[in-house]
């Protein structure tokens, strides 16, 4: 069975609220964005939601290795497992928004490879050696915590194929597209068989941006922002295009010179202008129950274990209103299309 989660802003006096209802609609996960210039910290949120829930998995979508250490990484995540009882998820990638938003760049694939790597002998109670020292996070004792999954966000494949490699859990970042969740999907099973690793050892899934709502037209217009965020990803710094769809080259070769990253997860956007109506239909699942059951289907019978869903909301400020009304929003999934997959 297909797990399915939502990502959710990170709110003070909130987010634990709106946990607990994602809970009760059916829902298994909740991810946090690690993005300190355009959200809360999602830590102290996230811990919160633990104790907020009692069968809901909780984690960040995601963290990277730019503003935080892996040491600090490893330790706030074994935090987590231990507040949650052991439902923390890692999710983790290269970093974008929360990188630009303070003049750095995004970490390369071998960069957060090495993260990775460094994460997990960490929550393995393992040392790390750092020059004239070993580095132990010496509190963390892996009989007690149970190492927490890494979930490694993907979208090249470059990275998807380091993904198959380290991580516990990949997932993709491509779209909502049949075609698109379905090259990455082959990329990564090709890599899979290079390897020689066995597809039981971890899980693959996808972000899938998604609005569920009985009016289409009012679906597609609130799932403009969110097409622009996710086929932003495939425009990054010299980020290989070779490979990309025809429906989605041209808007990337824009996107990796106009996109508004000032205006990065909000509906001010210059960049949104690229973005019409016949694209958003084709990258992103927008539309009426019936629609969203029949599309979402077509990904998961490519293999997905997991989906997280990135919807939106009809309410922009203040933040706390926004993500209610999200959440609200979220319902017409839950109740009419959920249970087709459950």
């Amino acid at each position: 069975m297909t797990e399915i989660g939502v990502v959710m802003e990170p709110v003070p006096k909130c987010s634990a609220e709106m946990s607990s209802l994602i809970e009760d609609m059916g829902f298994d996960m909740v991810l946090c964005p690690d993005t300190q210039n355009l959200s809360a910290d999602p830590y102290g949120q996230l811990s919160l939601i633990a104790n907020a829930t009692t069968t809901l998995r909780m984690g960040t979508g995601v963290t990277h290795p730019v503003t935080r250490a892996a040491a600090v990484t490893a330790s706030a995540m074994a935090s987590l497992q231990e507040e949650s009882g052991g439902r923390a998820i890692c999710g983790i990638g290269r970093g974008d928004s929360a990188a630009a938003h303070i003049g750095k760049r995004q970490a390369t694939t071998e960069e957060l490879r090495n993260c990775v790597l460094t994460i997990k002998h960490y929550l393995r109670g393992e040392a790390i050696d750092v020059g004239n020292m070993q580095s132990p996070i010496r509190w963390i004792d892996p009989e007690i915590i149970k190492p927490v999954p890494i979930d490694i966000a993907c979208t090249g494949p470059k990275t998807i194929a380091m993904a198959c490699d380290v991580a516990d859990r990949v997932t993709f970042a491509v779209g909502s597209a049949t075609e698109r969740v379905e090259w990455a999907m082959n990329t990564a099973n090709e890599q899979i068989e290079k390897m020689g690793r066995s597809r039981d050892e971890f899980k693959i899934g996808a972000y899938v941006n998604l609005i569920c709502d009985h009016n289409e037209k009012k679906a597609i217009s609130m799932a403009r922002m969110l097409a622009g965020l996710v086929a932003h990803f495939t425009a990054m710094k010299e980020a290989p295009t070779e490979h990309l769809p025809k429906q989605l080259k041209p808007i990337t070769e824009k996107l990796q010179t106009d996109y508004d990253m000032k205006n990065h997860s909000s509906e001010k956007g210059d960049h949104l202008d690229l973005i019409d109506d016949e694209f958003i239909d084709w990258f992103t699942i927008a539309g009426p129950p019936q629609k969203c059951i029949d599309r979402l289907g077509e990904l998961i019978e490519l293999g997905l274990d997991h989906i997280y869903l990135l919807g939106g909301s009809p309410v922009q400020e203040p933040r706390d209103a926004r993500l209610r009304a999200m959440v609200k929003q979220t319902e017409v999934f839950a109740k009419e299309v959920l249970p087709s997959f459950k």
